[in-house]
């Protein structure tokens, strides 16, 4: 099964977008609050190679950026088979 992960805040219309697009899609994901906790900050900016905006979306553990990359990806018809949808 397709492992996907996601870094969000709560107020933030990027995260909603890009799990809105997971939701669409029917795909389960693990949510990362960092507002909530702010100590797993530093984890996702060091597995995102730097990368301190949220969202920040790992599919099996590969980054593939925030909330516009996926976006493009689906757009390249390149997501459905990461998803393994």
């Amino acid at each position: 099964m397709t492992k996907v992960e996601i870094y969000t805040k709560g107020h933030c219309p990027y995260c909603h977008r890009a799990k809105a697009l997971l939701t669409e899609k029917g795909v389960p994901f693990e949510e990362f609050k960092i507002d909530v906790q702010p100590e797993l900050r530093s984890t996702m900016i060091k597995r995102a190679n730097g990368g301190s905006t949220v969202p920040q979306i790992f599919i099996n553990g590969q980054h593939i950026g925030g909330c516009d990359d996926m976006h493009a990806l689906d757009a390249q018809n390149k997501l459905d088979s990461l998803l393994a949808i």
